[in-house]
């Protein structure tokens, strides 16, 4: 259980409101965790966050000042936890997604995003129109819920009588909502950077950990669901052979948010962006936290003095008082 308390309130850095924008990237969101913590030791807590996809998740726990239990919980995850989130449906995505929103309900993370602690929003796409929304009201887990629906892999939210995709779609990196949501200072986080042509989803040896993680008294339909991941994602060595199904989604979105994000940057670019080295974690590597988070913690030390100055702060920090 997560038990730790609301957000303690905006820390504006020399009267500047200092935002983080967390990106798309399935499993590779865990370095997210990272990023946070390393801001956290620098002296630098978020006014405001802007989520999209697991970024979303992300960033409700950290506003919440959920992230340390937040942090012991994933390192602890393997695959069969994973699976024992899952609910299969077919009805508009293999995944229904409500076992994984009572776990966390039952963690005690269930409040609306005006009781927050710190400003917040989260990304997602109408199904219809294509166009983007921003989620800055209402239940903080249907928000987020909306934002990391994956499409084909969880079934759409309905909200407000339109129905939502993942926000990938449309703003893999919600600097735009950021900024709207009242941040001076965008510090970005990509994790989708050099992700082309690297279409792997689950680690080198994947098939055979799920064959491993298979138990005895697992359900019929998970043995199958899990076999099916197995190969639908295990890489082809022969470029003859047809690639698995989720090779091919992981790849084709990998493509779209690349090209999305680089036009949308163009146009409004952060203060700091930062691309953690996470390319080799495919996106149904949730075991991998400790590597994920490894990697948010170095892209922050790395841009450490491009970080205080942009905030103005001492590079030599005096301990903040916290209040």
């Amino acid at each position: 259980m997560f038990v730790s308390g609301l957000g303690g309130g905006n820390k504006v850095i020399n009267r500047k409101k200092v935002g983080v924008a967390l990106g798309s990237g399935s499993a590779r969101g865990w370095s997210h965790i990272g990023v946070l913590k390393e801001l956290r030791e620098m002296g630098i807590e978020p006014d405001v966050y802007a989520g999209c996809s697991v970024g979303s998740l992300v960033g409700a726990v950290s506003a919440m000042d959920y992230l340390d239990e937040f942090e012991k919980w994933v390192r602890s995850l393997n695959w069969r936890d994973v699976w024992g989130l899952v609910d299969v449906s077919l009805a508009g995505g293999l995944v229904r997604g409500d076992k994984l929103l009572s776990f966390f309900k039952e963690a005690g993370i269930d409040i609306n995003i005006e009781d927050m602690g710190c400003v917040y929003g989260a990304v997602a796409t109408d199904l219809e129109t294509g166009q983007e929304q921003w989620l800055k009201q209402g239940a903080v887990l249907e928000a987020v819920r909306a934002s990391c629906t994956f499409p084909g892999l969880f079934q759409p939210v309905c909200r407000d009588g339109s129905w939502l995709l993942d926000g990938g779609l449309v703003n893999p990196v919600p600097v735009s909502l950021c900024r709207a949501l009242g941040a001076d200072i965008v510090i970005a986080v990509d994790l989708n950077t050099q992700l082309v042509g690297r279409h792997g989803v689950m680690p080198q040896n994947g098939h055979n950990k799920v064959e491993e993680d298979l138990h005895p008294d697992d359900s019929g339909t998970l043995k199958r669901m899990k076999s099916w991941l197995s190969s639908a994602t295990s890489k082809n060595e022969s470029r003859e052979e047809n690639p698995g199904i989720m090779e091919v989604m992981a790849a084709s979105i990998n493509i779209m948010q690349d090209r999305i994000t680089r036009s949308r940057m163009a146009g409004d670019p952060p203060d700091v962006l930062l691309s953690p080295r996470v390319s080799d974690i495919g996106m149904t590597d949730f075991e991998r936290a400790p590597d994920a988070i490894r990697e948010g913690v170095a892209v922050v030390k790395s841009a450490r003095h491009r970080i205080l100055d942009i905030c103005r702060l001492p590079v030599e920090l005096p301990e903040l008082e916290h209040h």
